[in-house]
């Protein structure tokens, strides 16, 4: 298929998603994403396009809105939005993150829900793809009113969701002191002990290497990137954008495998330590964002050799590795350009579609080892699976079988992308092989299911 036919077909797509979804700019960006890959393979194989595969993925088959009101330490009502998209179920229940944060919409639970469906099904795992939140922001909260929101959010929710319906995850400002809350109010109102939310803490549920697993992952999957053009991490330089779960845990790995991490970020501005951020550093991030809930700039309090700048992100740092861990479009194309420049020939991502459809062009036209968030980022969902499966053994697994077993599991996703992906020329689209990779597995679902 040439390229005007091609835009054709996309323009006529995207017209009909835009006309049924207006204003939800991030959910047409992931739709559009996907739409440039899969359209050419749908032409090529007519069963997926004559029982309107596609236009059904795009098309929730559940939108919960809810109001969630809760009392503040000083006695005041506040009154929040509640959301769960429960997106498709072709091959598992519903699964995917809870995020709590001031800018949650329903285009954006949208868009998150509709990459989730793909993601999940290249896990090789059976969970279908679900997203939901809350435009409530946990920081500056104290425990009691957190309690107070998790509590009323659940008390609507329980009934919506279930072991085998829909099993919602953290995500961001969702960690283990949330799912806490909101796995206690479940089991209150339901009466029974069931894994329900994954991330949940190992002494009632949870899962070894789940906190771990999403940025382990990403590390995972560039390794097996690096691979491709015979290296590896050893004396890479990384930048590293984001401080929270999936950065702490990237910057983890990727020092372990040898690389060497010079930066981390907030909304307020980034790090830059050339000395790189060790276990001994790491700890200290940890502390400081996991306990005080302290910003990245107090970084330097402890290490003043690093610099801090505010404002910007770590992306005019030189580096070998980019690994976004931080948030939705954070890697405009200038961004990528500058990335190139200074060297960069690898981007995992971490966080949830963080590169913008211009950075992307910019990645594919040079050639760089680019893998999506929707591969690289699954080792997170794809760790709640396991632990949704220890749940219904009733088992633990040590360790070392499950991160073996997430390991295993980006090893596939690699695979299924390669074997997708592959161009005639020899280069790997990951993005293309990403979406129809966990395009097939979905549609065939669908097809054999029948029209529901």
């Amino acid at each position: 298929m040439n390229k005007e036919m091609l835009k054709k077909l996309v323009d006529e797509f995207m017209a009909r998603v835009i006309a049924k979804n207006p204003g939800e700019k991030e959910f047409h960006q992931a739709v559009m994403e996907v739409a440039e890959s899969l359209l050419p393979f749908i032409e090529e194989n007519p069963k997926y396009k004559q029982a309107k595969i596609l236009e059904r993925i795009t098309e929730p088959e559940r939108i919960i809105l809810f109001r969630v009101p809760w009392l503040d330490d000083k006695g005041e009502i506040q009154i929040n939005k509640g959301y769960r998209i429960e997106m498709n179920s072709a091959i598992g229940p519903y699964k995917g993150g809870l995020r709590f944060h001031p800018t949650v919409n329903l285009g954006i639970l949208k868009f998150l829900a509709f990459e989730q469906v793909f993601k999940n099904s290249l896990t090789t795992l059976p969970m279908g793809g679900g997203k939901g939140g809350s435009d409530f922001d946990p920081k500056g909260k104290s425990d009691n009113e957190v309690m107070r929101f998790c509590q009323s959010f659940m008390t609507e929710l329980a009934r919506h969701i279930g072991p085998d319906t829909d099993v919602p995850a953290g995500d961001i400002g969702v960690g283990g002191r949330e799912i806490g809350y909101m796995f206690g109010q479940y089991k209150r109102l339901r009466n029974e002990f069931t894994g329900v939310l994954t991330g949940k803490g190992l002494d009632w549920g949870g899962s070894l290497v789940r906190p771990e697993a999403t940025g382990y992952g990403q590390v995972y999957f560039a390794a097996e990137m690096l691979k491709t053009r015979g290296l590896d991490l050893k004396g890479k330089i990384c930048t590293i954008s984001g401080s929270g779960n999936v950065a702490q845990y990237a910057t983890q790995k990727a020092t372990q495998l040898g690389g060497k991490v010079v930066t981390l970020s907030d909304s307020e501005g980034y790090i830059h330590d050339p000395k790189g951020i060790d276990a001994e550093k790491l700890a200290f991030v940890m502390h400081l964002k996991n306990v005080k809930r302290g910003r990245i700039k107090e970084y330097l309090e402890k290490y003043p050799d690093a610099t801090y700048v505010p404002g910007k992100r770590p992306w005019e740092v030189k580096c070998d590795i980019a690994l976004p861990s931080a948030t939705q479009n954070e890697i405009d194309g200038n961004d990528a350009r500058t990335l190139l420049a200074n060297g960069c020939f690898c981007v995992s991502e971490g966080a949830n579609m963080p590169s913008t459809p211009e950075a992307i062009e910019v990645y594919l036209e040079k050639k760089i080892l680019y893998g999506p968030g929707k591969a690289a980022n699954a080792g997170g969902v794809a760790t709640s699976g396991l632990e949704m499966s220890q749940n219904s053994m009733r088992l633990s697994w040590s360790r070392e079988e499950v991160d073996s077993k997430l390991q295993n599991i980006m090893v596939s996703i690699h695979k299924n992308c390669v074997k997708f992906g592959t161009e005639p020329d020899g280069f790997i689209n990951y993005v293309k092989g990403a979406n129809i990779g966990g395009f097939v597995k979905v549609a065939e679902a669908m097809l054999a299911q029948g029209l529901v």
